[in-house]
């Protein structure tokens, strides 16, 4: 059980950060941004190379920057070129798959043996004991959180906010809503490249096809928190990533233990999760319908 949860937290708190870009982009832009499978990808492979070369810190940064490249170029095709956000993020994401051979110097994997990683140097330091890599990923992800909040928060901030309710209104408060789009998914991607680069260090290795239904896990993810934290302020939506990515992944753990579904339902299992996580806010209001109706019913029963 101990192991299962030390799981959990790992990966809930790196793959955390999907689920946050996903919220600015998804839920503060309203843009279907279908770049993070790629970008995803991306940051592991540009991280991984780099750390594989010998530069593990340097590797988050250049991550970052690839991945705020990727998301400069989805904004571009979205803002001047007019193409809808799903047909520009899935153009992207197409592009990207030779972009990420070619940063693993064209070959479909990369795996670092014995090369330092930020988390086998973190660990060398004797801070968390076993806990190391859940310390590190969390304070990554909870950095990443607080700074996402405070940016929300200010000018710029509020303007991309506002670009994501009504882009009409905004553009006639004399803000540009190309320039608020395209940092808005400069910053999500980014933050979609971290977390690819902070899991490629992890793992110690990058695959071609590692971030395949990313973006789908990141939404139930975000719903999921959203389901059980709510909806309101920026930093509640921050905390409701973080919750639903824990939760999601305490989920797929329990579900492989049991000896009933074997590891080769692997895919099918993710895919129920995943399906089930999205319907929950729907599912929840019908129940919530039924119980309405129930009582309605028993009412009249009475009355008669």
């Amino acid at each position: 059980m101990l192991y299962i949860v030390q799981t959990a937290l790992e990966l809930g708190f790196q793959y955390a950060l999907v689920a946050m870009a996903l919220f600015l982009s998804y839920r503060v832009l309203d843009i279907a941004d279908l770049t993070t499978d790629g970008c995803f990808i991306l940051g592991c492979a540009v991280s991984v190379t780099l750390t594989a070369a010998g530069h593990p810190f340097l590797a988050i940064p250049a991550a970052m920057v690839s991945g705020a490249c990727a998301g400069f170029v989805t904004a571009f095709l979205q803002t001047k070129l007019g193409v809808p956000s799903i047909l520009a993020g899935i153009v992207t994401n197409t592009g990207l798959y030779t972009v990420n051979l070619m940063a693993m110097g064209w070959k479909s994997n990369q795996a670092l043996l014995r090369q330092d990683t930020i988390f086998s140097l973190f660990r060398d330091t004797g801070i968390g004991g076993s806990w190391y890599a859940i310390l590190l990923s969390g304070a990554i992800t909870v950095v990443m959180g607080v700074i996402l909040a405070a940016f929300l928060g200010t000018r710029l901030g509020l303007s991309i906010r506002a670009t994501g309710d009504n882009r009409d209104m905004v553009r006639s408060s004399s803000i540009n809503p190309t320039f608020t789009i395209t940092v808005g998914l400069c910053l999500a991607n980014a933050m979609t490249a971290l977390s690819g680069a902070v899991v490629g260090q992890a793992q110690k290795t990058a695959d071609i096809n590692s971030g395949t239904g990313i973006v789908v896990i990141g939404l139930a993810c975000l719903i999921i928190g959203e389901t059980i934290v709510g909806r309101g302020s920026v930093l509640r939506g921050v905390l409701a990533v973080i919750v639903g990515s824990i939760l999601y992944r305490v989920v797929y753990a329990l579900v492989l233990r049991t000896p009933i579904i074997p590891i080769d339902c692997l895919k099918l299992v993710t895919a129920i999760v995943v399906a089930l996580a999205i319907a929950a806010p729907t599912l929840k209001q019908w129940m919530a319908f039924q119980r309405k109706k129930r009582a309605a019913l028993a009412g009249r029963k009475e009355e008669q």
